[in-house]
């Protein structure tokens, strides 16, 4: 059993290397072998692995338990911790849990509300928001936890954050940016970017703050899930060239020109942010060849 990562995330953001990190959905259900399959391929190569926390409301294995998988595997994670499904009490005891388990970047999100989900009967919480969440982990790193107890034992977390570059207008995403700032964030995680002079444009106004950014590039497998972006999710803005270049491929190349778009994206903001969080939504396997195309690790 592997005793950890040879080097964290934190190190590699620290020192102002590149770094680029993917993202896993736990599996509904018992069967992880797709996952750590793929993780294996890519020991090495990223400076960090993050795993969702019911992302989309749709009931998965822990992300705590693949976390901790993916450790022992010799790779970095970084947990997402949603506010949606506990409350103060329960998010603390996960948090701790995780400490324990080697885990030390968290992802602090609000999650997606339960009627978007596979449960929609479910209640949601949202007992704190990501923001107290932050405040939360900055208190435990401090030995002390939300009531202001003092806890045996400090933690030693690295917060992170998400925003989304192309909210329009962007006054009260800043706003949210600097007030997650100052609630302890020190990395930001964006929401999936297609326009790359919109995002250097935005990292342009957010330099003055001292965290680091990865900008969010997810793979488009085909023009509809282009579309369904488009339509579904806030702060996503597929342009209609992009959906164009898709449909043009066909069916049977649709996926290729998405890893096309991704690498292009990447290379044109790379100069402009700290790192690259890849995201291949049912097709992870496509991750190792969007790395080596996009020339990284």
């Amino acid at each position: 059993m592997s005793t950890g990562p040879k080097r964290r995330l934190k190190d590699i953001l620290d020192c102002g290397e590149f770094a680029v990190t993917v993202e896993y959905n736990p599996p509904k259900g018992t069967n992880a072998s797709a996952i750590l399959d793929n993780a294996k391929s890519l020991i090495g190569r990223v400076s960090g692995v993050n795993v969702t926390d019911n992302t989309a409301a749709i009931m998965r294995a822990s992300s705590l338990s693949i976390c901790r998988l993916l450790y022992e595997m010799g790779h970095d994670p970084v947990m997402q911790m949603t506010c949606r499904d506990r409350n103060r009490l329960a998010i603390q005891s996960d948090l701790l849990g995780a400490h324990l388990l080697g885990i030390r970047n968290i992802l602090c999100l609000t999650g997606d509300y339960p009627t978007v989900g596979d449960h929609k009967d479910a209640k949601p919480v949202y007992d704190l928001d990501s923001v107290q969440i932050m405040q939360l982990v900055q208190g435990f790193n401090q030995g002390r936890d939300l009531a202001g107890n003092k806890l045996d034992g400090a933690a030693d977390f690295m917060i992170g954050a998400a925003v989304t570059p192309e909210m329009d207008p962007p006054g009260p995403m800043l706003a949210k940016f600097e007030a997650k700032v100052n609630a302890g964030a020190k990395f930001f995680q964006t929401q999936a970017i297609y326009h790359a002079d919109q995002f250097n444009s935005f990292m342009h106004k957010v330099r003055p703050f001292k965290v680091k950014v990865l900008a969010g590039i997810l793979l488009l497998r085909s023009a509809k899930m282009a579309e369904f972006l488009n339509a579904n999710i806030p702060g996503i803005a597929v342009p209609a060239e992009m959906i164009a270049e898709l449909r043009a491929a066909g069916p049977a190349r649709e996926q290729e020109v998405g890893i096309e778009i991704a690498v292009r994206t990447i290379k044109a903001v790379r100069p402009h942010c700290d790192g690259v969080h890849v995201m291949a939504l049912k097709a992870i396997d496509r991750l190792p060849e969007i790395l080596t195309k996009a020339q990284l690790g």
